[in-house]
Order: structure tokens, then sequence, then C-alpha cells
């Protein structure tokens, strides 16, 4: 891969990241070319530098690879996107279930349509002691139990989009039962495996993994143990972009359906321009179609997306909180829809 070619983006996001972070990755591929663009060193006491294979928390993005696995079991025949939620609880969890007026389905989980609440009930008085460092780490398989059997549904199921943690954690959880596996155990396998994934992992020890921070503050690793499908993944610059570029070219291979399926656009968000996939926002704009989604943690603010027409993907990452402005994720939107605006192959609007 080739450094000189983006520098100058490169160069203009970095500053979105300061003053807090000290490592900062932007991947990326457009008109066949690719350039992976580090800065920095892993941690503020750690002088290891920032490479292509550094480790960084990405957050919500965990969830497009949740909507991947759900739509590579479904291509396999596991599962159905309009199964019920209670077909595919643990056994020893029924009939511990959301109250709802109408049944809540896969599909719903992966669009953000259950009519869940953002977060689990007890989450947040759970958290007190480690909210800002780690609100999940005491949420585990139990307290998501718990949960589910406190939870009344306020509107009908499919009705009303509302970003919802607690919808995609709950469907990574389904997913690991229908699979007869942990979520990392299928993900490694199912995912990570057959893209060529090395580093893309849920573990919070990964090696070579940069150190995040909150206001210049080192953060310990983000653990999610009840929830990992909404937000436990980490992986390298180089990794993120692999992943991409592998939505941009879904031709052959096992996940091949999968992969397709993902970018299909499902419903139209409210008061936006923006429709929704599994997980993936979509948004038309210049008569192309840029597929992203964002991601933080305490230490750490991710974005990923791409465009089928042009080729183009952008993966960028920084060890550092989100700021209230969201400079960082902006910049990066910015610099997907530039180049993908400046790409050359993009076919004629017939839609």
């Amino acid at each position: 891969m080739e450094r000189a070619f983006g520098a100058a983006e490169f160069a203009a996001l970095v500053p979105a990241a300061a003053p807090h972070a000290t490592a900062v990755t932007l991947a990326f591929a457009s008109g066949g070319r690719q350039a992976v663009h580090c800065h920095g060193r892993l941690g503020r006491d750690d002088d290891a530098p920032c490479t292509p294979d550094t480790v960084f928390e990405l957050g919500s993005i965990t969830k497009t690879f949740t909507a991947l696995l759900l739509a590579a079991m479904a291509a396999h025949g596991e599962l159905a996107l309009d199964d019920p939620v209670e077909r595919h609880l643990p056994r020893r969890w029924r009939p511990a279930t959301v109250r709802s007026g109408a049944p809540i389905r896969l599909l719903h989980l992966a669009t953000h349509t259950s009519g869940l609440p953002r977060l689990p009930p007890g989450l947040l008085a759970a958290a007190v002691p480690t909210f800002l460092s780690n609100p999940y780490t005491g949420f585990h398989d139990e307290q998501l139990r718990t949960a589910l059997a406190r939870t009344t549904v306020r509107h009908r199921p499919g009705a009303r989009f509302r970003y919802s943690n607690y919808g995609v954690g709950l469907l990574g959880r389904l997913l690991a039962e229908a699979g007869s596996g942990t979520y990392a155990e299928l993900l490694a396998e199912r995912v990570c495996r057959p893209l060529g994934l090395r580093t893309a992992t849920t573990g919070p020890d990964a090696p070579g993994r940069a150190t995040g921070h909150r206001r210049g503050r080192p953060l310990p690793p983000w653990h999610i143990p009840g929830l990992p499908g909404a937000g436990a993944v980490r992986a390298s610059g180089t990794d993120l972009l692999r992943y991409l570029l592998a939505h941009l070219s879904p031709d052959g291979g096992e996940l091949a359906t999968a992969l397709r399926d993902v970018q299909r656009p499902r419903l139209r968000l409210p008061h936006s321009s923006g429709r929704l996939a599994l997980v993936w926002n979509h948004r038309r704009t210049a008569g192309r179609d840029l597929v992203f989604h964002a991601g933080a943690t305490r230490g750490f603010t991710a974005f990923a997306g791409f465009c089928p027409q042009s080729a183009t993907a952008v993966a960028a990452l920084a060890n550092c909180g989100p700021t209230l402005d969201n400079r960082f994720v902006q910049g990066a939107y910015e610099v997907l829809r530039g180049l993908a605006a400046a790409g050359d192959d993009a076919p004629t609007d017939n839609s």
C-alpha cells in the first residue's frame, strides 16, 4: 500500500483528534489505489509507534459485524430475519422475555425498530462506579436476562426507528445461541476467518493495541461482556479497510450473499434523507451511495464507510473518546464523500 496517496486528507484529519489522541490511523482505497497513514504512538506512556497493524476499539462499528453475522446465518438457513426473538432465547431464560404487543423479530433488532430503549433497564444504575471509564463492565449475561424481564416495549415493533445498543447487543446474544457458541467464537469463525481479518477480535487484551484516552487520561481496555454484539470488536486500520473492501467486492466466497444483503436499504430514517440497511447507514449524494457507520467507546473514536459506485472505502481511527462537535467522525465522512465524488468509475444514475 502506498503512503503518499491521501497524505493531504490525513494531514487535515489528524488535528480533529487533537489534543487528546496519541494515535491516529486513516486507511482508505479509491480508484484502485490503497493507503494506510498512521500518526503518533500507542499511548502517553507508551512510545511504540502507531502502525497499520495497531489495534483500536471500534465501538458501535461492531454492530455492522453483528449484522453481517446475522445475514450469513440467514443465508445458510440457520435462522430467518423474520424469526421472533423468543425462538432464539436461551432455554433457561424463557419465558423471561420482553413485554410487547407484537413479536420483536431479528430484523427489528438489526434496523433499530424493535421498540427497545437505547440501554437495558438497570444498566445505568449498575454503571455508576465505572461510568466515566467502562460503564458496561458489570453488565453480564445474567443482567441481560433480568433486563429482558423488566422491559416493556412502548411502540409496536417495526413501527419506529430508535437507535438501541440494547437491541443490537441482544441480537448478538441470540446469534450466539442459534450458532451454539459464544459471540466471539462465531465472529471469529463466520466473519473474521473468511475475510482474512488477522487483528479483529472482541478480546480486550489484543496485542499491539493502542491505549484509549478520555480528556488526556489513559483508560483501561473496554469491556462489554453482556452486549458484545453492540460494541466489543477492535481491529487495526489494515483489517478494517480489508473488511470494507469485502463489502465493495462481495462476489464469490462464503459471505458473498451476506455482504450484499447487509447493504440493501430497508427503511427511510425519520427527519432525514438517509436510509438504513442492516445496521449500516445509507445516504444518496451526487448520484452515489455512501454506506457508513461511526463508533466510539470512552477512549476511542472510529468511522468506517464505503461507496460502491466509485470503489471507495475509508476507515478512520483515533485513541481518544468522542468530542461534542464530532469533528473527527465528520472529517472522516468528508474524506469518504470527497473521494467518492472524485471517482471516475461511477455509472450514470438511472434510479
